[in-house]
């Protein structure tokens, strides 16, 4: 291990970090990397070797006592040599003390098991161009379908802790505002019953989160979301654990290009599962 060395990430770093996500075949979205450095700027660790970065991970600190891992990579040349492992500690380390979660993709999924890490559920990535005219339609059972950046921000992140065990203000405020993305919100009666977001990918615009009261609601944010698409092929990554979720997006033709299982180092956290229709992120939860 001689010349290996773990620094925090640099905004080139985490540009990089894209780059090799995106070799992978994960699909990120172009601009996720500026939402995800305002959730833990320190979260985000580079290790190299001799100077030449060979591994990342991101180990986030949310709220006083969740975490959550991702983007874990090493580069195919320095695989199996023990320099992953050491980046690997190191973020398991950051989050000591705390329920961790990460989204593990099938080839790990025993290492992680190993780890202490269990599974909770499967998020099955539904991709295509959805049908048109399918049963659902576009009727949203009443609540109206409007731009989230007209809603207080407080009404939004109250809405999120529904789905997620932690504050996550400001990478929401971030994940729903930054340019090129659009965020949409059901709401009745001045309550949020529905919440979308769509950015742009180097393959298909990915759909996340994608939340709703219903079905219905869930069918007609998701339209909104498309068109902002221009049409184009969509992703949404889906819990298994929904089985409506996924009936939803089957029936609109998407169909299954990736799976992830959901892990977690203790009990799963008590979320709004049958209103989760498309979760956030596979690297920040």
């Amino acid at each position: 291990m001689t010349g290996f060395v773990i620094t925090g990430a640099s905004g080139a770093d985490m540009e990089m970090m894209r780059a090799w996500a995106e070799e992978e075949g994960w699909n990120p979205g172009e601009s996720d990397r500026f939402a995800f450095v305002v959730a833990d700027p320190e979260g985000f660790l580079v290790g190299r070797l001799d100077g030449e970065p060979v591994a990342c991970i991101s180990a986030v600190r949310y709220g006083a006592d969740f975490g959550f891992i991702g983007l874990y990579i090493a580069r195919p040349a320095f695989r199996g040599r023990g320099y992953g492992m050491r980046l690997w500690r190191a973020g398991t380390e950051r989050l000591d003390g705390r329920l961790v979660g990460l989204d593990g993709v099938v080839a790990q999924q025993a290492n992680y098991r190993a780890s202490g890490f269990r599974r909770a559920w499967n998020n099955v990535r539904l991709e295509g161009v959805p049908a048109a005219g399918d049963d659902t339609g576009s009727d949203s059972g009443g609540a109206g379908i409007v731009d989230a950046a007209t809603l207080p921000f407080a009404l939004l992140a109250a809405y999120d802790r529904r789905f997620f065990p932690a504050p996550r203000d400001a990478f929401l405020a971030a994940w729903t505002g930054l340019p090129g993305r659009t965020a949409l919100a059901a709401v009745r009666d001045g309550r949020v019953e529905g919440l979308g977001v769509i950015r742009p990918c180097s393959g298909a615009h990915r759909i996340g989160p994608l939340y709703a009261a219903d079905a219905r609601t869930a069918a007609a944010l998701l339209r909104g979301l498309c068109r902002r698409a221009g049409g184009g092929p969509v992703s949404v990554d889906v819990p298994d654990a929904n089985p409506e979720a996924v009936r939803l997006l089957e029936g609109l033709g998407l169909v299954a290009t990736f799976e992830a299982a959901r892990m977690y180092t203790g009990p799963a956290p008590e979320v709004a599962m049958a209103e989760m229709f498309g979760v956030a992120s596979l690297e920040l939860g």
